[in-house]
């Protein structure tokens, strides 16, 4: 069969207003058609789309007729482009050829991360432990880009356009993908001048001890007694409570990533017991686990390599481990 000829103009014309105001050609039949060309036999694009002779042959006449345009000659020896068949494929190649394109880039795309990240976190896990994450999964993926968020709030992902949020406490939203990176302890801390001046309380004490909280009034359990406090002084933020603790105010409940350097080095103590007052799961969540995209997938791996937060307070010092 010959190569494409230079198509004749009038039926080119009359083609592309075909193609434009009155015909919805499905690209399937498109790059069928392309095939057939590109094969120079029915036969053989048969062979390499997995279909049978017959039906290309009906899909080309279907195609044709659709059109109002001859695209092929047929006799039983060999096939002809005609002019307007010459045209139709060049555009048909092209098409062709930016499909192809298109599902590369897409699966190019679920094998290495590409393109924004959007994540977010709360405030004192971000500023702590976010960085040494993020900062390695940029040099590893050097075409992915990551966006925080910092918030001290419930999130909303779909809403909001994230693609992961790092939650800490109970989960309620049943309908995303969570994945639990650990478990952050929480203990009851004062610095060794407020014991001083106060002394240590018991846990039956707790309810009248001088206590830095988050509400008015709140319920603090410790060794297996609930006390209702009645803070000296309410914050909204871990850290100021923790600093507050410092300064000799009162007794505060704080995580261990935030108390552990101050209880080291001797700014603070633990009250009651070693063991925490509580734990609060720490998860990463997600809209979907169904063709997860790759930025999601490798980013929550390196999440989930990060021990230091869920770590004991009284475990000693061990190197981080790599992301």
């Amino acid at each position: 069969m010959r190569q494409p000829g230079c198509p004749d103009n009038a039926a080119t014309s009359e083609l592309i207003v075909r193609l434009g105001l009155t015909v919805m050609i499905s690209p399937a039949d498109m790059m069928l058609f392309a095939a057939v060309v590109r094969e120079e036999s029915f036969t053989r694009a048969a062979r390499q789309l997995g279909i049978t002779k017959q039906t290309i042959s009906e899909r080309i006449s279907n195609l044709e007729e659709r059109l109002g345009v001859r695209l092929l000659e047929r006799t039983t020896r060999r096939l002809r482009v005609t002019g307007a068949g010459a045209t139709y494929y060049e555009r048909c190649s092209a098409i062709a050829a930016q499909i192809d394109e298109a599902n590369s880039e897409v699966q190019q795309r679920q094998a290495e991360p590409v393109g924004l990240l959007r994540v977010s976190s709360p405030m004192l896990y971000g500023r702590r432990y976010l960085t040494p994450v993020v900062s390695k999964y940029l040099a590893r993926h050097p075409q992915a880009r990551v966006e925080v968020v910092l918030a001290d709030r419930r999130v909303h992902l779909i809403e909001e356009g994230l693609d992961v949020a790092i939650h800490i406490g109970p989960l309620d939203d049943s309908s995303l993908v969570a994945r639990k990176l650990g478990e952050s302890p929480f203990h009851f801390v004062a610095s060794p001048r407020f014991l001083s001046k106060y002394g240590t309380p018991s846990a039956s004490e707790l309810r009248s001890a001088r206590c830095i909280g988050f509400s008015a009034f709140e319920t603090w359990e410790a060794e297996g007694v609930k006390s209702r406090i009645d803070p000296v002084l309410t914050v909204n933020d871990l850290e100021l409570a923790c600093e507050a603790a410092i300064a000799g105010v009162g007794i505060a409940r704080v995580p261990a990533i935030l108390c552990r350097d101050a209880v080291h080095d001797g700014r603070l103590k633990v009250l009651f017991s070693p063991k925490p007052a509580m734990l609060r799961a720490i998860h990463a969540v997600y809209p979907s686990r169904l063709n997860l995209p790759a930025k999601v997938r490798f980013f929550v791996d390196a999440l989930a390599t990060l021990a230091e937060p869920m770590l004991p307070l009284h475990s000693a010092p061990r190197r981080k481990r790599a992301l």
